[in-house]
Formats: C-alpha cells, sequence, structure tokens
C-alpha cells in the first residue's frame, strides 16, 4: 500500500476530498462560487473548527451578523459555533479552500512532529 493518496479536480462547484485521498484527521474542501452567487445557507458545526483560504477572486463573509470582505490571499479560522455563510461579489467569483479539523486537536505540527530521514 502507497504512503500517500493524490487527485486531480476540474471545474466542479464543490469538491470534497476527505474519501478521494481517504483522510483520516481533516476534511478538505474546493469551493467555487460563481459571480453574485451565494452558499445557500447559514451553517455552524459541533466539534469542527473550519480554515478557509481565498484562492482566487474576491467576496464576503457573514459571520455571527458581522461582514467581513474577503479577497485573495485571505485566510481565517471560524469557530465551531460560528455561524457563517459566504457571498461571490456581485462581479467577481470566488474560490476558497476549506479544512475543517475538530477543535483544540493539534497535538504537534511540522517542528515537533516532523522527522529527518
Amino acid at each position: 500500500m502507497a504512503n500517500y493518496a493524490k487527485t486531480n479536480i476540474g471545474n466542479e462547484g464543490r469538491v470534497e476530498l476527505h474519501e478521494t485521498l481517504a483522510l483520516t484527521g481533516a476534511e478538505i474542501s474546493i469551493n467555487k462560487l460563481p459571480a453574485g452567487a451565494n452558499v445557500p445557507f447559514i451553517h455552524s458545526h459541533k466539534n469542527n473548527e473550519e480554515i478557509y483560504g481565498i484562492i482566487a477572486g474576491k467576496g464576503k463573509v457573514i459571520i455571527d451578523d458581522k461582514e467581513i470582505d474577503l479577497v485573495s490571499g485571505d485566510w481565517l479560522r471560524i469557530s465551531p459555533a460560528g455561524k457563517r455563510q459566504f457571498f461571490a461579489a456581485k462581479d467577481s467569483a470566488l474560490t476558497y479552500v476549506c479544512i475543517q479539523v475538530k477543535e483544540n486537536s493539534l497535538e504537534g505540527f511540522t517542528t515537533d512532529d516532523g522527522v529527518i530521514c
């Protein structure tokens, strides 16, 4: 069995990678909203925080009734209880990655967990 998994995504509006890459510690999705579109619901989580990275375009997110402008290069973390909804700008599509992990589950990271081989 290989120590890696690889995939290539096309131009879908939303792609979840947990099954495709056999992820065991996070959910990662790639999301594309056309200009003027929005996620059609407000949501929060029970246990998972979400980390969003804006890959291309511009728009906004509303978190707990606070409107936050978004542009390519922005990253944000939202606590599980934060009520969120994403919107693409009227004149720009919005492409973003969402990484979902259990809040407070990080026990180590590269400098602590890495091993030089």
